[in-house]
C-alpha cells in the first residue's frame, strides 16, 4: 500500500480488547494506520498500539468515553493532529451489564448502556461525517457499526437492554447510510454472534460461549479475528457498492 504517512487511517473505538483489538491488529497488517480509543485498560491499549507499530504502521491510542461528546471531539482532534485524515470508523465500543431480567434492570444501567452503545456511535459518526463527506470537502470514507446477533434474538433473561441498544444502532445504520450515500460515505453494520471475548465476564458468565455453543449451527463459538476479517472486508474497496447492509458473523445462529 502507500507509504506510512499516506496510508489510510482507521479508527476503532473500544480497540484495546476483543473484536476491537483484533480489528486494529488486522488493519495494520492490511496497511492501515490505526487509531484506537479505550476507556480503562491503558496497558492493553498500549499493547495493541505496539503491535500496530511492529507491523510497520503508525498508531494512536486515546482514552475517550464515546458517550461523552467532549471526549469524542477531543479524540477526533487528536487524530486530526497526528494523521490529518480519517478513512474508516469502526464503532465497536460497547458495554454489557450482569445478566438480569427486565424487571430487575436499574435505570442508571439502562441509561449507561444506551449512552455508550447507541448514542456513542452516533456521536462518533457525526465527527467522521464532518471529515469524510464530500459536502464538507472530504474524500469519502466508510463507517462500520458493530451490532450483535442479540438485536435479532432479544437476549431474554440476560441482556434485553443491551439487545435493545444494539437494535437502535441498527436503525441508525439504515438511516445514516441513506443520508450520506451520495456524500461518498458507505455505512454498514456487522452482527457478531457468540464470540470468545472478555465481554462475557462483564456479564457475569465468562464461559457463556461454551455453554451456548451447541445452539449454534456450526457447533462452536467465533474468534475475534473472524469478525475482524468481515469488518475489514466491508471497509475495503471490495465492498464498494455495499452500503446500508447487515453482515451476520454468527456461525448460522
Amino acid at each position: 500500500m502507500n507509504s506510512v504517512s499516506q496510508a489510510p487511517l482507521i479508527l476503532v473505538t473500544g480497540g484495546s480488547r476483543g473484536v476491537g483489538a483484533a480489528t486494529a491488529r488486522l488493519a495494520a497488517r492490511q496497511g492501515y494506520n490505526v487509531a484506537i480509543s479505550f476507556i480503562a485498560n491503558e496497558s492493553a491499549a498500549g499493547a495493541v498500539a505496539a503491535d500496530v507499530e511492529a507491523a510497520g504502521r503508525q498508531a494512536l491510542a486515546v482514552r475517550a468515553d464515546v458517550a461523552d461528546p467532549q471526549q469524542v471531539a477531543q479524540l477526533f482532534a487528536a487524530i486530526d493532529r497526528k494523521f490529518g485524515r480519517i478513512d474508516v470508523l469502526v464503532n465497536n465500543a460497547a458495554i454489557i451489564a450482569r445478566q438480569a431480567r427486565v424487571e430487575d434492570l436499574h435505570f442508571e444501567r439502562m441509561q449507561r448502556i444506551f449512552a455508550v452503545n447507541a448514542i456513542g456511535p452516533i456521536l462518533c459518526a457525526q465527527q467522521a461525517a464532518r471529515r469524510m463527506s464530500h459536502r464538507h470537502n472530504g474524500r469519502g470514507g466508510v463507517v462500520i457499526n458493530v451490532s450483535s446477533a442479540s438485536a435479532r434474538l432479544g437476549s431474554p433473561n440476560e441482556y434485553v437492554d443491551y439487545a435493545a441498544s444494539k437494535g437502535a444502532i441498527e436503525t441508525f445504520t439504515t438511516g445514516f447510510a441513506k443520508e450520506v450515500a451520495r456524500d461518498g460515505i458507505r455505512v454498514n453494520c456487522i452482527r457478531p454472534g457468540h464470540i470468545y471475548t472478555e465481554m462475557h465476564a462483564s456479564g457475569g458468565e465468562p464461559g457463556r460461549v461454551d455453554r451456548v455453543k451447541e445452539s449454534i449451527p456450526m457447533g462452536r463459538g467465533g474468534q475475534p479475528e473472524e469478525v475482524a476479517r468481515a469488518i475489514l472486508w466491508l471497509a475495503s474497496d471490495e465492498a464498494s457498492f455495499v452500503t446500508g447492509t447487515f453482515l451476520d458473523v454468527t456461525g448460522g445462529k
